[in-house]
């Protein structure tokens, strides 16, 4: 009899949950999801991303990726009847919370916001594609990007006081200014790239514009999204292979869609991981469209070199 009822117990408790997921299932808020936005500062819009998801049975939370900086985690979302705000503090710069407020509807957002100032700014955006889809059967045979004595095929991005010029195929930024990027546009690709740079110096290679995969003297620390090898604030490696300052280290990077697979001085530290959205610093939010190679220049000297990329053959 004892173990007739704690059977039919046990059923009942597999039921119950059984039922309470599928009740839960069935009202997933319109607000969960990845967004991909813009915000505007005065005459420009600036890219940004929000990823809203479920905890438990009632709760969201998420995450929040501004213009600058890494993504940022949200205890809390707020969601009802089409309404979604939050709340988070500053990073950076500022001192007040930014607070978030906007209206969700189908695959579209909308609203405003209160910077880190203070200041009010307008937003919009959409659902983020999924880009979840196999790799190329083929890819084409690796070309290069850089020329031996010549910038040909990239071009400056940012405000910042051009520094780079290449001297017998090596790239170099003697100083912090403005950042570089090709005038080309990539979808899924191969890339190849070495890059030297001093004690204490940082810079970045941005995967179709969007993505960073970081530069930085992280010699001896511990394996972290902000350390080489790293897709800035999201995705960390699974250690730290990062030479000493001074050295030249190598990167081969494929990206097919939002699977990332990262090679750091020969060793496999990042595979086939999924980048959840953009990074601070990203030129724009447009996550479905190709995008340039794009290095991080502002942030201190770097060398770069043997910059090649293969993509998917015909």
């Amino acid at each position: 009899m004892k173990i007739l009822m704690s059977s039919k117990l046990a059923y009942c408790i597999i039921f119950c949950f059984f039922l309470q997921g599928f009740l839960f299932a069935q009202e997933t808020p319109e607000a969960v999801g990845h967004w991909d936005l813009e915000v505007q500062l005065g005459d420009q819009w600036v890219p940004s991303w929000l990823e809203v998801k479920q905890s438990g049975s009632k709760a969201l939370v998420g995450h929040y990726v501004s213009y600058a900086g890494s993504a940022r985690p949200i205890s809390e979302v707020h969601y009802k009847e089409g309404l979604i705000s939050f709340s988070i503090p500053p990073q950076w710069i500022g001192t007040h919370y930014m607070m978030f407020t906007g209206t969700v509807n189908g695959d579209a957002m909308e609203g405003s916001l209160l910077d880190h100032m203070g200041m009010p700014h307008a937003f919009r955006g959409v659902r983020a594609p999924k880009l979840l889809y196999p790799d190329p059967e083929k890819w084409s045979r690796p070309r290069a990007l850089l020329k031996d004595n010549s910038l040909d095929g990239w071009k400056i991005q940012g405000e910042g006081t051009n520094q780079w010029f290449v001297k017998d195929g090596v790239l170099t930024s003697p100083a912090s200014g403005s950042n570089l990027m090709t005038e080309e546009k990539f979808m899924d690709f191969k890339l190849h790239i070495e890059f030297r740079y001093p004690e204490h110096s940082n810079s970045g290679v941005y995967l179709r514009g969007r993505y960073e995969v970081q530069v930085e003297d992280s010699y001896g620390k511990e394996p972290s999204s902000v350390y080489l090898g790293g897709v800035y604030g999201f995705l960390m490696p699974n250690e730290n292979v990062a030479k000493k300052a001074g050295e030249w280290q190598t990167y081969d990077i494929t990206l097919v869609g939002r699977r990332v697979t990262i090679v750091a001085n020969g060793k496999t530290i990042i595979h086939r991981q999924i980048i959840p959205g953009i990074t601070g610093g990203a030129l724009d939010s447009k996550e479905g469209e190709p995008g340039p190679i794009y290095l991080q220049g502002d942030h201190g000297p770097v060398e770069y070199r043997n910059i090649t990329i293969a993509t998917p053959a015909q």
